[in-house]
């Protein structure tokens, strides 16, 4: 293979405590590629593993910082990028080359500023109301998702002048979802992202309260996304077609019930919730 003498994209993956992950997932995403066509930088935060170690080989920086939080590791790495387009991936989900040539390709078409792949989603491991609950919900957020929930965004130059610096939030796929009109972001059928969700409700309740938190505060910041917002209407709707059966929408409604409650109890003491990485998706003590 020829070295390819600049890089077709900048691949930036922010990285806590990552070890168990990391290396499979940069193996995936460079197999296949020309030495030098991404610009791949991993930025270590705050970790207590081996995560900086895992993720050193050709055609991968890895940057360390004390420093916890997604938003902070992603301006570091932001800063270091050779290029755009820009990705934006998270450490524990995978991407494969084939899927960023896609994502990159789709940002040539006119007015188009941000994409994301489609989600492909592991249930290996997953319990059974889990498993209902989450068909569910990825019926009811599928119409809206676009940048959000992936695990992958990738941005214009144009684009990122839109999205950086990226505050301090809880929810940086929030942030540049709600960044952008909806002419200006596309999802990539041609691009997949595989994604492990929370393998237990109680994995997937404490997930639930920092993002329902972060949205929170993405509408007081003026970047929420209205469109997405979901009504029980849209439930009976998923019923009525058959898309989910009552059994999976009865799941999915106490665990429902459950979020709100803890989301409630959290708010009223005033409680704060840091990013950090969320070992249920991937841990059989999940």
């Amino acid at each position: 293979m020829n070295d390819v003498t600049r890089p077709i994209v900048s691949i930036v993956v922010p990285a806590h405590n990552e070890e168990a992950v990391l290396a499979g997932n940069l193996d995936r995403l460079l197999a296949g590629t020309e030495p030098g066509e991404f610009d791949v930088i991993v930025v270590a935060n705050a970790c207590s593993d081996r995560t900086a170690e895992v993720a050193v080989r050709p055609g991968v920086r890895v940057v360390e910082t004390p420093v916890p939080g997604k938003a902070n590791a992603l301006r570091l790495g932001d800063e270091l990028c050779a290029t755009f387009p820009r990705i934006y991936l998270d450490a524990d989900v995978e991407l494969d080359s084939g899927s960023v040539r896609a994502l990159v390709a789709a940002l040539d078409r006119p007015g188009v500023l941000a994409c994301a792949p489609v989600p492909v989603w592991d249930m290996t491991g997953v319990s059974w109301v889990a498993r209902r609950m989450h068909k569910v919900h990825n019926e009811l957020v599928a119409p809206f998702r676009a940048l959000a929930g992936v695990g992958v965004y990738v941005l214009t130059e144009e684009g990122h002048a839109k999205v950086f610096p990226i505050p301090d939030v809880l929810s940086d796929d929030g942030w540049a979802h709600g960044s952008f009109a909806v002419h200006e972001r596309v999802v990539v059928p041609q691009a997949r992202s595989l994604v492990r969700p929370a393998r237990t409700v109680s994995a997937h309740l404490k997930r639930r309260v920092r993002v329902r938190l972060g949205n929170r505060q993405l509408a007081a910041l003026g970047r929420s996304a209205p469109e997405g917002r979901l009504r029980l209407g849209s439930l009976g709707a998923l019923l009525t077609g058959g898309k989910v059966s009552p059994l999976d929408a009865g799941c999915y409604l106490a665990v429902l019930v459950m979020d709100r409650a803890m989301t409630r109890a959290r708010t009223s003491r005033g409680g704060q919730v840091q990013w950090g990485t969320d070992t249920g998706s991937r841990s059989e003590a999940g």
